[in-house]
This record gives structure tokens, sequence and C-alpha cells, in this order.
């Protein structure tokens, strides 16, 4: 079978010595199924008794997709017959006894840590379509690529296909590469379909045809084309944050917004705050119940805050810290939005009030530029959801957030529950339900 050069590129660094991480595609058309599948079936044939992933978010995706394009190649290689396919284990077994494994890399919260993935040890992988699962998944799974690596000479190898997208592949992988720094150890190879002379011209003229935001992704690989239909906020006025030392009044009242995390991937977060200005940013990985109650009151004295003035995330492993900080108020992410009805919940209504703030240049964040990529990527993933029926405005939810960039948007929270305390005095006398 006769590979595209890009796919020759890729096989080049997929066999060398140096390269662990190879991440191809960036449009759509360029052979990303086609050359992940090639690449399983000559592991499986040249290293006998080895073992591979083929995985993908869903299982369900997995299976009507990157599974049948394996399928339509071994047919056309006329090497069915080297393979068995055990439907219900999720295996493809072949005669020498290599295997591929079928996994299914969606972050549930019941695995959040990937918990199923402990105890695997395989050769290498290959994930179809990236962008759907985590970082923390693609991680975990380059960890378990050990399996007989000695025996066969082989380096540990994880091969990932793509297309544009603004979350944990275009920080890693893209970003890097258009800036020149992208590590040794890793390769992006973006392949466009043009590249392919196999596609007939009635599929690229469908994606010329498609919508702006898509014809940039799909079809031109555009990575910094950004949809101004569900964009809330704005890169240039997140930047303009970091400088807006005008903003900053000495006179203001002081609080304190905290994002609760305890043990896993999220981070605990606290900002003090004075008026709009973000005066000092805590961070901390891991904290058990009394951390997080004692943090909360040393940044609040630290910072001169009342107590009344201190606002925590209530849901979740938040909802225990009522009882030990009773003045201090709960936010709730679904709760009753305050005043104005046109939004579904408090968080949206908080996240577009943000929103404004930041583009009226009212909000200044003090001292804290290496922050500044991590909570432009975080807002960036916030965006507006326009698929309800009761026309009520609602912004990305944590799950749809954490598929974007591979994490919880723990810094975004801690700046939009900020918001609260304007909303209470531009509607006096409402407060947050307990």
């Amino acid at each position: 079978m006769e590979l595209l050069e890009k796919q020759k590129h890729a096989v080049f660094f997929l066999s060398d010595k140096e390269t662990t991480e190879v991440v191809y595609g960036g449009a759509a058309g360029g052979g990303k199924s086609l050359l992940g599948c090639l690449w399983l079936i000559s592991n499986c044939q040249n290293y006998k008794g080895s073992r591979w992933v083929m995985g993908r978010s869903k299982i369900k995706s997995l299976k009507e997709t990157t599974l049948r394009t394996f399928f339509d190649i071994s047919q056309d290689l006329g090497i069915s017959d080297q393979w068995s396919y055990k439907q219900q284990a999720g295996v493809i077994e072949w005669n020498n006894g290599s295997q591929i494994i079928l996994k299914d890399l969606f972050e549930y919260p019941a695995d959040a840590d990937f918990d199923s993935l402990g105890s695997l040890e395989v050769t290498g992988a290959f994930v179809d379509e990236i962008s759907q699962v985590t970082y923390k998944a693609w991680s975990i799974l380059k960890s378990r690529c050990r399996y007989k690596l000695k025996e066969f000479d082989i380096t540990p190898k994880l091969l990932g296909s793509c297309n544009p997208s603004k979350g944990w592949v275009f920080q890693e992988f893209y970003k890097p590469t258009r800036d020149g720094t992208l590590p040794a150890h890793r390769k992006f190879i973006q392949a466009l379909p043009t590249d392919n002379p196999h596609l007939p011209e009635s599929y690229l003229q469908s994606l010329r045809e498609l919508p702006e935001a898509s014809k940039q992704r799909l079809y031109y690989g555009n990575w910094d084309f950004n949809d101004d239909d569900d964009i809330l906020f704005n890169y240039e006025d997140i930047l303009a944050a970091f400088d807006n030392e005008f903003a900053f009044d000495r006179k203001a009242k002081r609080y304190v917004t905290a994002d609760i995390a305890a043990y896993g991937s999220d981070l605990f977060v606290i900002i003090a705050w004075q008026g709009w200005t973000v005066d000092k940013i805590y961070t901390m990985k891991q904290s058990d119940g009394k951390q997080i109650i004692d943090k909360i009151r040393d940044v609040a004295r630290r910072h001169k805050v009342h107590a009344k003035r201190v606002i925590y995330d209530a849901d979740g492993i938040g909802a225990f810290v009522g009882g030990f900080l009773r003045a201090a108020l709960p936010f709730r992410n679904g709760g009753k939005v305050i005043g104005k009805n046109n939004y579904k919940n408090l968080k949206t209504q908080c996240y577009y009030l943000l929103s404004e703030k930041l583009q009226d240049g009212e909000v200044y964040i003090k001292g804290n530029k290496k922050l500044l990529e991590v909570i432009s990527e975080e807002l960036d993933a916030v965006r507006v959801r326009n698929n309800f029926t009761d026309g009520k405005l609602m912004v990305s939810s944590k799950d749809e957030i954490r598929q974007r960039i591979g994490r919880s948007p723990d810094y975004a929270d801690a700046l939009m529950m900020r918001m609260y305390f304007d909303l209470v005095s531009i509607n006096s006398g409402v407060r947050a339900a307990r």
C-alpha cells in the first residue's frame, strides 16, 4: 500500500529511537485513521507476541470508525486470515500471539484517575481523535507503554490523530511546533486534505462548502481560527488584564474566592481580591478537608477580608465547607440567577459578567504573568452554548471544558465567582441560597 508523503514522515519518526509521541493530522482527509491502523498491523506482524492499544474517547465511536478502517485495510491487504476479532473481549488476536486491545479513554467521573489502565502493559498505542480525550488519559496511557520493549529493542511509541482544536493538543503539540519549542521526543505532522491525491474532488468541494469555522479547521487546517459565534472571552482582553495597573483601587473592598478541590487532578485555587484587582493567587495541588478550611481562613486573615466577603464553590467536595465557615457564601454553579432571568444558571450569569468586566478593562491580574497562558486557555474553553430551546444563555459544562483542555477550569472558576458580589450589589438584598 503506497503511503502519502506526510505518512512516510510519520513512519520515520515512529521507527526511530528518539521519538516517543507522534501527533499526525490537523485537518480532514489526511489519512489519519489509515496511518494508525497500518502502523498497528505492521507492529503486530513484525513483533510476535506484542501488545498494542487502539483507543478513542468512546468505545462506540471506536467500533463505528477506526475499527471499520482496520477491517477495510486488512481486506485490501489480504491479511484478514492473520487475526480474529473477539468482540466480547474487545481484542484483536493475531495468529502469532500479538494483540490489539480496544480501549475507551473517556474520563468518567467514577474513574477520573484512569485506574482501569493501572494494570495494563502494552508495547505501544494508537489513539484516534486525541482532542476528544484528556491530556491525563494520553499521559497515563504513555506510562503503560512498556511491554517487552527490551526484548524487541524498540522505543515506546504513542501515535495520536487529530483535527485542529484549542485544547491540550494545541498547547502541547501545535503551538510548540509553530514556535520552534517542541521537545525532541515529540513530533507533530500536519496533513491536509490537499496532501491526499486519492480524495475525490467532490469530497474536497464538500469541505470548502462547510461553514467558515469548520472549513478553516477541516480544509485549511487552521488551528488559530476563532469562531466568534461561540467565543465569550477575547484573548486581547485577557492579555490586557495583566497590565491594567490603572484599574487598581486602594480604597476598594477586599474579597476572597475559592475553587475547592481535594485529592485528584483538580487544583484548589484561592484568589485574594481588592476591588477588581487580583492581589494574589494561591494554588494547592492536593488538600484534605482541614487544609481547605485552614487555607481559606489564612488567606482571608492575611488579606484582611471579612468572612461575609468570602465565597467558595459549594458543589461537590465544597459542600462541607459551610459547616466550618458559617459567614462565608456558598456558590452553586447551577444556582438561581440574580435579577435577570435570561441565563440558564448562576455560573453562566457570572461568566458573562466577567467577560464584560474584561472587555471594559476593569479587571487587573497583578503580578501573575506566569499564569497568563493557563488562565487564557481556561477562559477560551468557556464557550457559549446555543442548543437550548428555552432561549436562555448557557456556557460550557465542566466536562466539556475538560474535553477541550484536558483539565478542570480551576483558575477561571475562581475568577468567575468574584462576579457574585457585584451582582448582589446591583440587585441589593439578594443572597445565594444555602
